[in-house]
């Protein structure tokens, strides 16, 4: 419901009728019953749940009616251990299989959509895969992988556009207790092996190519560059998704590994009962790769029982995901955000997939899906709204959404303005959910919840279960300041640790090194009044001019919303003995950087901001670099400017955009 209220920060509150609909508030209900203790808000919910995490789990778990042996205790924390939150083992007798878990329903809606996919500019890709279809498919990709000789533990990889193939190969690739782990088709062959490299998959799924921005590109000719230094792969697994030829491709297999095309693989099969296999909760599910913008990739490997318990909250809980429902995020293979809505099969949802680019015709083409599909959930990036409204375009002209419940945002911070643009200019009755975590966890510490009002600039809340908290540089817990974001317990979904780290110290000092018995996430933070979190970009990127911590959200806050700049990037340059403030804009069409642009820019962030914020030097670029998944790299930009290597460029969406960033004479 639209809000009338002397708050002008708060943007929207539930009705009544809504709270009293959710699943978190069914939970609340059965919760109290079982404890004798009666929940009147999320902030007293939230608190009891990190008071008795184990008992919060073990009651997740009951509602959620995962498939499994859960086995007793819920977790065990060796008494020896130094760092408890770190070595806690959560459910450490169960057994389960993902992949059950999210074909559980099958049976019961056999004939409605499990998932639906576009394909940009491609109407006769379009594909509607019912919940028996995925069943049958996945049974059938299940026995051959099976033959193949892949058993619990292997790896699997994929290097596939967002196709319903990648689902259906994850959910076999689970179902016999084996590793899944992505990247998307965009990533050069270097990045891929970089990745892969390192996991040794035995099989490899690939498609010959993948559409975007109104084009078709071929992926054969990485595909074969990266076999040649994969010598861990027996089995290649290609889509034909596009027009490209494979048969000249087919020569260029090293001899060492079979190649087969998906439909040959699945038509040998019958379609038969799964034998899922059971496998402990801790239990490897997924590698996820990290960006790799200042080193190596990590490869952080998450648990089957973790994910999906977390998972399951996080869609039911804080974002009312119900059965039926149609869920929607814009992402990639490569992307943890393609993982966490898969994982909406377990909640009976049907999973909207959409391949290519968010503006190609138009900017209307993912509203045009959202309409069609009576999408309940539209999941996107902060970076897609900011240019949703650089375009002056505006949904809720052109379409009503009315199945639209909720909008979660996330990739990178979602500035104040971007709020008002959701509420204005797409649905004034959504719950617009600006959600923070990562792929460190596949999931989120910061998130909605259907409880809560949305308030302008804030994420709703702290995760469930999860003891999330500001620290400063001493370690203290801050309630006003800005500071770390840290979780200060141990939850299912803290990963196993990394690949190939037999004594886990590299995983150790990525997160357990700053702060005794503490995870330390990285991302500069601040608590609100209202039970909500602000955030003002990752900490290792803050800006420390004279000493002070400056997030580097703040400064965008203010710059990007001028028309006059399409995007920008601010860095902190050694200067002097101190730090100074250098910011690059990229300017829209027609305009320049002269004197009153700097003097407008200046002024509007010591107005809004401080002096202390305010650049020193303003420099104009022709782009911005960022990830393939539209993160600023702003710790590769600020390398480049100190003369220091960046490595991994593969990584990144635009890597020549960093030539522009060498030698300026402006920074000598």
């Amino acid at each position: 419901m639209t809000v009338n209220t002397d708050d002008p920060h708060m943007l929207w509150r539930p009705s009544r009728e809504r709270i009293q609909s959710s699943l978190l508030y069914q939970f609340m209900i059965q919760l109290s019953k079982q404890q004798n203790t009666l929940f009147h808000d999320y902030h007293q919910l939230h608190h009891w749940s990190i008071a008795h995490s184990d008992i919060f789990w073990d009651q997740v778990w009951d509602f959620s009616d995962v498939i499994g042996h859960k086995g007793d205790p819920t977790c065990f924390t060796p008494l020896q251990s130094t760092l408890p939150a770190k070595e806690t083992q959560w459910f450490p007798n169960a057994t389960l299989n993902f992949a059950e878990n999210l074909l559980k329903n099958w049976n019961r809606h056999a004939a409605a959509d499990a998932i639906v996919f576009h394909c940009e500019g491609q109407k006769e890709q379009q594909q509607r895969i019912s919940w028996q279809q995925l069943y049958r498919q996945t049974s059938q990709l299940t026995q051959f992988l099976a033959d193949k000789g892949v058993k619990q533990g292997d790896v699997v990889a994929g290097y596939i556009p967002n196709i319903p193939q990648a689902i259906i190969a994850m959910l076999a690739t689970s179902a016999l207790g084996a590793i899944w782990t992505s990247t998307s088709p965009d990533f050069g062959a270097d990045s891929v092996v970089e990745r892969f490299g390192q996991t040794k998959p035995k099989v490899l799924l690939a498609a010959n190519g993948y559409f975007y921005n109104g084009k078709s590109h071929s992926s054969l000719g990485n595909i074969t560059q990266m076999l040649s230094q994969l010598p861990s792969v027996e089995q290649l697994i290609v889509v034909p998704y596009t027009q490209v030829d494979i048969r000249a491709f087919t020569a260029s297999i090293p001899k060492t590994i079979t190649l087969t095309l998906w439909q040959s693989a699945l038509d040998p099969y019958e379609p038969a009962d799964i034998q899922f296999a059971p496998v402990p909760f801790n239990h490897p599910l997924y590698i996820l790769y990290s960006s790799g913008t200042t080193g190596k990739p990590k490869c952080i490997v998450h648990s089957t029982g973790g994910l999906l318990l977390n998972h399951l909250k996080e869609h039911k809980l804080h974002c009312n995901v119900k059965s039926g429902d149609r869920i929607f995020y814009f992402t990639t293979c490569g992307w943890m955000m393609w993982n966490w809505l898969v994982s909406g099969l377990a909640s009976g949802a049907t999973v909207i997939l959409y391949d290519g680019s968010p503006f190609y015709p138009n900017a209307s083409v993912l509203w045009d899906m959202a309409e069609q599909e009576q999408l309940s959930l539209f999941g996107t990036s902060a970076k897609y709204l900011e240019a949703l409204e650089k375009q002056n375009y505006s949904p809720n002209q052109f379409y009503s959404l009315p199945h639209l419940q909720t909008l979660c945002s996330t990739g990178s911070v979602l500035a104040p303005e971007q709020f008002d643009y959701v509420y204005n200019h797409i649905k004034s009755d959504v719950q617009l959910a600006s959600i923070s975590g990562g792929t460190d966890i596949c999931g989120c510490f910061a998130i909605g919840n259907p409880l809560n009002p949305v308030y302008k600039g804030e994420c709703q809340s702290q995760a469930l279960g999860m003891d999330v908290r500001v620290f400063n540089e001493q370690g203290q817990s801050e309630l006003t300041q800005q500071g770390e974001l840290v979780c200060c317990n141990s939850f299912p979904n803290q990963p196993i640790g990394f690949w190939n780290d037999p004594d886990g110290k590299r995983y150790h000092n990525a997160y357990w090194n700053t702060y005794p018995n503490t995870w330390h996430h990285g991302d500069f933070v601040a608590l609100s009044s209202t039970g909500g979190m602000v955030f003002f970009g990752r900490s290792d990127a803050v800006l420390n001019p004279g000493g002070v911590r400056i997030g580097t959200a703040e400064v965008y806050r203010q710059v990007n919303p001028l028309h006059e700049i399409t995007d920008s990037v601010v860095i902190g340059q050694n200067w002097k003995n101190d730090v100074r403030v250098v910011l690059f804009v990229q300017l829209a069409d027609g305009y320049l950087l002269d004197d009153a642009l700097k003097a407008t820019i200046r002024q509007r962030i010591k107005h809004h901001c401080s002096p202390r914020h305010i650049p020193a030097v303003i420099l104009p670029v022709t782009d911005i670099p960022r990830t393939k998944s539209g993160k600023l790299v702003e710790l590769a930009v600020r390398n480049i400017v100190h003369n220091l290597p960046v490595t991994n460029m593969g990584a990144l969406a635009n890597p020549a955009a960093l030539e522009e960033y060498k030698g300026l004479k402006e920074l000598e």
